[in-house]
């Protein structure tokens, strides 16, 4: 009989793993003492004050004090040996031992309502050390995707009144937003890029860190170039997709929806009842009636004019001539 999935897993080796901490030498010999009462293999180390090869795990031990531990069983020794008896602090998470940088100080960068046909674009930083990082996390701070709205705020609330935290949020209103978006040359990703530089650096004056993480938008280095504009070269700034994984990251992704929400509740007020997110079916329907409303140049005050979306909908009500929004370009049918 094939086997299920989930046993499958179970049989899998676990991957080989690394991890590093700084001892003093009273540390060392307790080090010593404890793996070398478990009869482990004695080896030679360049440079090293000692090793030892264990069955599922090596640790090496250097006279700089640095000692290195790994193999597939790196998380335990480390847990078990290294945290509750010779240094006889609390036991380290998963993920402090797989994800050390997380706890670092950093920034974090991410950005809210992108697709969304009304309200704006907002860019939000975060910089925080451990303490904030860890109390976000008891607090159930994570990826904004995965949080409802109602809860984003009481989230958004905790992350800025915790101590040491910097904050900062950057959008255009929508006035702005079409203005700049109209224009010939206007590229979306662009307008994000300034907005996270612009929110990164105000953050940066209030306190320094040297790296962060984006979640990445674009292929291209827009922020970075963004940055070098702005004097900031020795900002490390890395990007990659699904960086709310990291939990500064998924904080700034928490404070920018919830900046997002805010915005869309004053919309959905002036509207008179509350607009939809994202840009389908739904959203046009409530664009057609803002335009039966309050007329076709009033669609500016709470949509994204560059969308199809946006150029369907009045084109649709016949007021091309009262808002002469530009054709979009064809859509692109790929081929397989």
């Amino acid at each position: 009989m094939p086997k299920r999935r989930d046993e499958a897993e179970e049989e899998k080796p676990k991957a080989l793993t690394t991890y590093t901490i700084k001892l003093d030498d009273s540390q060392m010999e307790k080090l010593r003492a404890v793996v070398a009462a478990k009869y482990w293999e004695e080896v030679e180390v360049p440079y090293a004050r000692f090793a030892f090869k264990g069955p599922k795990v090596n640790v090496t031990a250097y006279t700089s004090g640095k000692v290195l531990v790994a193999g597939k069983e790196t998380e335990d020794f480390v847990q078990n040996i290294i945290e509750a008896e010779v240094t006889g602090t609390p036991k380290l998470g998963y993920d402090e031992v797989h994800n050390p940088e997380w706890f670092e100080p950093h920034a974090g960068l991410d950005e809210s309502g992108k697709g969304d046909l009304f309200g704006p674009v907002v860019a939000a930083t975060v910089i925080a050390e451990k303490p904030a990082i860890d109390a976000w996390r008891a607090a159930g701070v994570r990826d904004s995707k995965s949080i409802e709205d109602s809860q984003i705020l009481k989230l958004d609330e905790v992350i800025r009144n915790t101590p040491g935290v910097v904050v900062e949020v950057v959008y255009c209103g929508m006035a702005k937003y079409n203005e700049l978006m109209l224009k010939p040359q206007a590229n979306l990703n662009r307008l994000l890029a300034w907005q996270h530089a612009r929110a990164l650096e105000a953050a940066l004056q209030k306190k320094w860190v040297g790296r962060g993480l984006l979640d990445q938008f674009s292929k291209e280095p827009l922020v970075q170039r963004e940055l070098k504009k702005r004097g900031l070269e020795r900002f490390n700034l890395e990007m990659r997709t699904k960086a709310e994984s990291d939990p500064v990251v998924a904080a700034a992704s928490v404070v920018a929806r919830a900046e997002f929400v805010r915005q869309m509740r004053e919309l959905a007020r002036e509207f008179g009842e509350k607009l939809r997110f994202g840009a389908g079916a739904d959203a046009k329907a409530q664009a057609a009636q803002i335009i039966e409303r309050f007329g076709a140049k009033a669609l500016g005050r709470f949509a994204k004019l560059h969308f199809r979306t946006s150029y369907e909908v009045v084109s649709a009500a016949g007021k091309l001539d009262e808002l002469p929004l530009k054709m979009p370009k064809e859509k692109t049918e790929w081929k397989r």
